[in-house]
């Protein structure tokens, strides 16, 4: 399947005159990112960077490091985002497989691990050969974008090298469900350490369009921008920040708004309904760092007339292609629930793990993702679970998305996660933790109210609440330390 793709999409490089990067303090135009891209060039050459040479970037959110994402993308130079709290275990383990040649960070100390390579600097200096823009392309669909961290949520993160190819045509293929004018904003808000917040990056660059970043979420600085700004037309979040969002009674976006793309864990149909009810023009998708975010995802949801199942999370952009399969990689028929396999252009080739590809890939190419799902008879996807959040307990899959909606739904419970801890009659029992602004919540209670929306073996043996569910930077639940801190309290 690799090279036998549709010719790769092209794009091109934008007026030097619009505007590229705001934020509440500045504004840069794409000549400024020209100036700034020469420099980057200029650092290369005097440092003597090969093609391929990677540089590792661990800061916090800045305008900078926007400017220096998609300048190393003009200039086909890999990065390596890394969490700028990444501990010294994990970057040790990082440089047994990744050899950066320089490192780019915001932060006043670094680990020791870090010290011996070569600092990037810019001095916004003049002194230096400037890119007009005519001079760019973006071409070399092959080469390295840069390697990027899965999201580990349920594990050790492992390493996805992302192909400049699978960001053109993912940037494509979210075109044709909207793609923000020139001089408009697209809010970032995201990580820049995970690809879903790069991506917004990327396919601004692409598009001629212009990102806004925004250093945290502060519910009511968005709810303003997003409401009251006509020159934001997208924006990129988690299901909890939209979460957040409707919980202000006043939270519209303006006319002119184009679409609110969410990703990066499920989204229930509780908060499709409450967004539809608002007129926000959700996008309801489906991705994941191996696939260069997106993958799938829905035609914009505005209220009224809904012409695709709610629940769906679209279908996978041509030219990819999905399948489902059974434990043993044989394909089932159209509404039978399997594993998700991918194949096509927006597909990573593979780990830096052998060893760990050989279980995921195929020799025709096809990628088992892990996740759980169904295709309907118009091939719409729908996702039941990810990866190893599945919970089998007595010979019954539970979903624990499922699970954690129906808590959610309950007077009194503010958040939920739902996991499996061993159990020698069931081999996992299933277990919630949850956080409440209501004292009087027992577990009895809980049992009771949900057993009129869930089968039986869905319903979890043990309620435990806490303080706060631990998530990542995404606000994906890390269920491995549900488990720790589950072990901890016994």
């Amino acid at each position: 399947m690799k090279g036998s793709y549709q010719a790769i999409p092209e794009f091109s490089i934008p007026d030097k005159e619009n505007s590229f990067l705001k934020s509440e303090e500045h504004h840069y135009t794409y000549n400024d990112l020209y100036r700034f891209t020469s420099e980057l060039n200029q650092i290369k050459k005097r440092s003597g960077w090969k093609d391929d040479d990677l540089i590792l970037i661990m800061a916090h959110p800045s305008e900078q490091l926007v400017m220096l994402i998609a300048a190393a993308f003009l200039l086909e130079i890999p990065i390596m985002p890394l969490h700028p709290d990444s501990t010294d275990r994990e970057i040790q383990h990082l440089l047994e497989i990744i050899k950066p040649v320089a490192l780019y960070t915001n932060q006043d100390q670094i680990s020791e691990q870090l010290r011996d390579l070569q600092r990037i600097v810019f001095t916004e200096s003049n002194q230096h050969d400037f890119f007009s823009g005519e001079e760019l392309r973006f071409g070399n669909p092959e080469g390295y974008a840069g390697c990027f961290l899965t999201s580990g949520s349920t594990g050790k993160p492992k390493i996805v090298p992302i192909k400049r190819r699978q960001v053109l045509f993912q940037a494509d293929s979210s075109a044709r469900n909207f793609r923000p004018s020139p001089n408009r904003y697209w809010l970032l808000c995201l990580p820049l350490n995970h690809a879903g917040g790069i991506n917004v990056i990327y396919r601004s660059l692409l598009y001629g369009s212009a990102v806004f970043l925004s250093r945290g979420f502060e519910t009511e600085t968005i709810r303003k921008l997003l409401n009251e700004n006509k020159q934001f037309e997208a924006a990129s979040m988690v299901p909890t920040m939209l979460e957040k969002l409707l919980e202000m009674k006043f939270f519209r976006l303006q006319f002119n708004f184009k679409g609110l793309l969410i990703g990066g864990g499920p989204i229930s149909l509780n908060l499709i309904n409450r967004a539809l009810t608002r007129g926000i023009p959700i996008v309801t998708s489906y991705g994941m760092t191996e696939t260069c975010a997106q993958i799938a995802a829905n035609p914009m949801l505005r209220s009224g007339g809904m012409y695709i199942p709610k629940q769906s999370v679209g279908m996978v952009f041509q030219p990819n292609e999905v399948e489902i399969r059974d434990e043993n990689g044989n394909p089932l028929p159209l509404n039978e629930q399997g594993q998700i396999w991918l194949r096509g252009p927006q597909v990573f080739d593979g780990y830096t793990d052998p060893d760990i590809n050989q279980k995921v890939i195929d020799a025709d190419g096809w990628f088992n993702t892990g996740d759980f799902g169904h295709l309907n008879r118009k091939k719409h996807l729908f996702i039941e679970s990810r990866r190893t959040d599945l919970i089998i307990t007595g010979g019954e899959n539970v979903n624990p998305a499922e699970v954690e909606e129906a808590l959610k739904a309950l007077p009194g419970v503010t958040d939920a996660a739902v996991f499996g801890v061993y159990d020698k009659i069931w081999g996992q029992k299933v277990t919630a933790f949850y956080t409440s602004d209501a004292d009087n919540l027992t577990s009895q209670y809980l049992r009771s109210e949900l057993s009129e929306h869930l089968l039986s073996f869905k319903i979890p043996k043990e309620f435990i609440r806490v303080e706060e569910i631990p998530r990542n930077s995404m606000q994906k639940i890390q269920r491995t330390e549900l488990i720790k801190q589950y072990q901890k309290l016994k």
